[in-house]
């Protein structure tokens, strides 16, 4: 972007302790963004220490231009403090070095029709927002693939903004367009033009929580993104 090469990452300071909500201690977290001059770095931090508020548990930034050509980070307010976790957006300075005002509210998780959960007995829409990405259809349709969980399975849905810009309002797909127990997509295209799907499935090996990566087919041509078979490169 603009000769500058970035990395959105979500740093974790567990010394921090920010809240605590239902007898959860919630540890400082949030977006940053760094900055090279070359893709294979060295990345180092920014002007600004602070892009997203320090009392609020956020994770997941990624990057958009949008329709009135300003820069923008779209992130996670994480459901351990709101219990509802939400996608809000943020206009970053025109050189990516920290953020403009405040975050605005996209969509909360309690809007998607196919997560959902166990509360007290009954069944409720699931509580989190993770791993927020943007795409373009080749219709030029704005879309937004996002992770929540069914009960204990990680799942990937997406959503799309009917005024074709981040304020959207978003309408989300009624079913998830990912296999069971994968999630936090990133979409890209290979040096020959395919579209791939990278996601992340993930088990429990002797109590360790081990993320394994895999690749899926996708088609962008139409007016919505279509996940076909996992790809073996």
């Amino acid at each position: 972007y603009k000769d500058k090469y970035y990395y959105f990452a979500t740093f974790t300071n567990t010394a921090v302790k920010i809240d605590t909500v239902k007898g959860n201690v919630i540890e400082r977290r949030a977006s940053h963004v760094l900055v090279s001059d070359k893709p294979e770095g060295p990345y180092r931090p920014m002007l600004d220490a602070t892009y997203l508020p320090a009392d609020k548990p956020t994770l997941d930034g990624t990057f958009w231009v949008d329709t009135d050509g300003k820069p923008y980070m779209v992130y996670c307010y994480e459901w351990l403090q709101n219990w509802d976790g939400t996608i809000e957006k943020i206009e970053l300075k025109p050189d990516l070095s920290g953020s403009i005002g405040e975050g605005k509210l996209l969509f909360r998780a309690s809007e998607c029709p196919w997560s959902r959960e166990l509360q007290d007995g009954k069944e409720v829409p699931n509580k989190v927002t993770d791993g927020p990405y943007l795409f373009r259809t080749a219709k030029g349709r704005l879309g937004m693939i996002w992770t929540s969980w069914i009960y204990n399975v990680y799942t990937q849905g997406v959503a799309y903004s009917e005024s074709g810009t981040l304020d959207g309002p978003w309408i989300q797909e009624p079913k998830p367009i990912t296999p069971p127990d994968f999630g936090h997509g990133m979409l890209f295209q290979t040096l020959e033009g395919k579209w791939l799907m990278s996601v992340h499935s993930h088990k429990d090996v002797n109590g360790v929580y081990i993320r394994i990566p895999h690749l899926f087919e996708v088609d962008l041509s139409g007016d919505k993104l279509t996940v076909g078979k996992e790809y073996q490169p």
